[in-house]
């Protein structure tokens, strides 16, 4: 597929999102002639598409839609269902948390009462102390799903550890490295982060190989990309896990994909997950939201509900290049778990527009405003 068919079919998934600002004028605006010399509305959009797009972006924004949880519809609204309401509210705070409190604590010494020692005093033997860690971070995950009284269905054969491959899968919260790892030890690709997240990644998750970066950091690419195609080469590593989408989306839609998992020349196995918005809402928005605060809601709430399917295995086609094959995987993990594709690049959320991009929009509003003024 050359560029421009590229182009044209992003172009097309744009249209299909972006509403019809005709919808939102008032009643017989755009059809009514209004009189000689004033300025309407349709007039002024019809100028230049840049107001059109900006007008778009105020009505109804695509992209910020991906990054917004959806407040769940209030269901305690009369005097038979509060009494009801408040009842579980008790239960949920008094009776589960305390419990799952209870359950993630016996956890964590079990398998810190493990893992410490296995840890210093096997460590003349590497491959026995590889595989005891890796058990003991599934159980770890285990109990982390047990304390949000996780109900998570697993659809096809499990992941195994074979060289050249890599997993792929959407990404919505931290959790889903948790969901997915109760299964089988991942090596995950990471941002790093602060606090007791950042001590867990320093110290126990490198153990099973994950692998961190620092988004800010415009050398850690090249260092990952290093460590990535060294990783995938181990007969012995764990399966190496990758969210290409680079940031968490609301589960409604999924981002474009970063083609450097798919550059790898090995074998790309898709994971599709989906959570049931029915008791919480897994999102994690790390801007508005701490994870010791997400983490709170989901032990708070009466579970967490989830498929996750491991779908068939993709190679590279004759004549496709990374971005296509990454565009490919996309559509099978969006169609299976049934997720909108948008086609804009989740990095965005963190970055401002290049001075490049802004200065090309100003040419092309100046342009398109000289050839208005010339036809009249």
């Amino acid at each position: 597929m050359n560029s421009a068919g590229t182009l044209k079919s992003s172009s097309s998934e744009l249209d299909l999102d972006r509403p019809n600002i005709e919808d939102y004028l008032p009643s017989g605006s755009t059809i009514q002639q209004e009189p000689h010399g004033k300025l309407r509305l349709h007039d002024l959009l019809d100028i230049s598409p840049t107001l059109s797009e900006a007008a778009g972006a105020i009505v109804d924004d695509s992209f910020t839609r991906c990054f917004k949880s959806n407040p769940p519809e209030p269901w305690n609204w009369n005097i038979y269902l509060f009494p009801l309401w408040c009842f579980g509210v008790l239960v949920r705070y008094l009776i589960l948390f305390p419990s799952r409190v209870l359950v993630l604590t016996i956890g964590w010494i079990i398998f810190l009462s493990s893992f410490i020692p296995v840890h210093f005093l096997l460590k003349g033997n590497d491959k026995l102390r590889r595989s005891i860690e890796r058990s003991l971070v599934e159980m770890m995950c285990s109990f982390f799903v047990a304390s949000w009284t996780g109900v998570v269905k697993y659809h096809g054969p499990r992941p195994s550890r074979r060289p050249k491959q890599v997993f792929v899968a959407n990404h919505t919260s931290m959790i889903d490295f948790i969901v997915l790892e109760q299964m089988t030890a991942f090596a995950v690709i990471m941002q790093k982060h602060p606090g007791w997240v950042g001590l867990l990644q320093s110290t126990i998750l490198e153990s099973v190989g994950c692998i961190w970066f620092n988004r800010s950091e415009a050398k850690d690419r090249e260092i990952v990309a290093r460590k990535l195609r060294e990783h995938v080469q181990g007969a012995d590593n764990n399966p190496l896990l990758i969210f290409p989408e680079g940031t968490c989306v609301n589960n409604h839609y999924t981002v474009m994909f970063k083609k450097g998992a798919f550059e790898l020349g090995c074998t790309v196995c898709p994971v599709a997950i989906k959570y049931n918005k029915i008791f919480v809402d897994a999102f994690w928005n790390s801007r508005k939201q701490s994870f010791t605060m997400h983490l709170l809601q989901l032990m708070t709430s009466w579970a967490v509900v989830c498929d996750v399917w491991y779908l068939e295995p993709q190679n590279l086609k004759p004549g496709e290049t990374a971005i296509e094959f990454a565009e490919r995987v996309r559509d099978i993990i969006s169609h299976r778990a049934g997720l909108k594709k948008v086609p804009w690049d989740g990095y965005l959320k963190y970055s401002r527009p290049s001075p490049k991009h802004r200065e090309r929009k100003q040419q092309n509003f100046a342009e398109s405003v000289l050839r208005r003024l010339e036809e009249k």
